[in-house]
């Protein structure tokens, strides 16, 4: 595999249990999955979907569907769950030989209720990983690589991203960011890092944490003084990105009935990743980007609706200008 783009993603990869009913309906009690749980009573539920989450790993499977040359780190435990992430992210193709295992970690464990309208309610177990200090992670794969994703990197939080992102600068290593609630929970230091960063894809929400605007247009614009390509989304609200040179606003790439939006972000910004290092164009690679991510959602669980090297896309509604000085 000499020669391909090597990227390296870091962080949480999770077992993820997927469980949906009838009962889980939004539209019963409004905006909340209201269902009540009497003690020592039995729920039926129709469906139960086992599967492997946690950002980082949903990202390294598009890029090896992609046929790019990634690589997973992180501290694995020698639990079932972590076997099972192991398992599936090798039979993948993605290189786990940068994966810390021993009975001191255990893989974080999701039970996931899916509402009948795609959105979900999650009862998370964090697992045990490395600390904030990156205990027992190998420094010297950041050298290694091209590119470095690192997200959602549980109890390092911010701490652990600084010290990627400035190993990775001091190596000349480039860096996409598509911060998850750890890295998150500190704005103002995740801005502090920005000046590092060769990518960053947020949506409207989390980039209004960063920057000053109020629409998408806005806050890339801002962003662009801090990172040199810049993505916001905005749900079924459409993208808008730009590399510095030029705009790119796309719509939704499908109207698509959602069984389930877990990974959704994922498959977005690892999809424009993907095209984007193979040289594609700004457009295109959104194009991909939408595309992986509305297939996604069509799918129970993370993984399985990403998109494979060669498939055929369709056109979008999509609007490119030159981005004025």
């Amino acid at each position: 595999m000499s020669g391909k783009t090597k990227i390296l993603t870091i962080g949480k990869t999770v077992q993820d249990v997927f469980l949906t009913s009838d009962e889980f309906d939004p539209h019963k009690e409004g905006k909340v999955m209201y269902t009540h749980l009497p003690l020592g009573l039995k729920m039926e539920v129709e469906d139960v979907t086992f599967s492997t989450g946690g950002n980082a790993g949903n990202v390294a499977v598009t890029l090896a569907r992609q046929g790019l040359d990634v690589s997973y780190m992180w501290t694995l435990g020698v639990d079932p769950a972590s076997e099972t992430i192991l398992r599936e992210l090798d039979h993948e193709g993605v290189n786990t030989s940068h994966v810390v295992q021993n009975d001191h970690y255990q893989a974080g464990y999701s039970t996931i209720l899916i509402a009948t309208n795609g959105e979900r309610t999650i009862l998370n177990h964090r697992g045990v990983s490395t600390n904030v200090h990156g205990k027992d992670l190998d420094f010297a794969a950041i050298e290694a690589a091209d590119w470095v994703y690192p997200t959602s990197l549980a109890n390092g939080g911010i701490d652990l991203l600084k010290k990627i992102v400035d190993y990775a600068e001091k190596h000349d290593t480039k860096v996409m960011l598509n911060p998850a609630g750890p890295e998150l929970a500190e704005p103002g230091k995740l801005k502090a890092l920005l000046d590092s960063v060769d990518i960053l894809c947020m949506n409207k929400e989390e980039m209004q944490q960063i920057v000053e605007g109020q629409t998408l247009e806005e806050l890339v614009q801002h962003a662009l003084n801090y990172v040199p390509v810049v993505i916001v989304s905005d749900g079924p609200n459409g993208v808008v990105a730009s590399d510095g040179k030029t705009v790119v606003k796309a719509g939704m790439y499908e109207d698509v009935k959602v069984i389930d939006r877990t990974g959704a972000g994922d498959a977005f910004a690892s999809g424009f990743l993907s095209q984007w290092i193979q040289g594609e164009s700004l457009a295109d690679s959104i194009v991909f980007a939408s595309a992986n991510s509305t297939s996604v959602v069509r799918y129970i669980g993370a993984k399985t609706g990403i998109l494979h090297k060669g498939v055929k896309l369709h056109h979008m509604p999509l609007h490119e200008h030159k981005l004025q000085a």
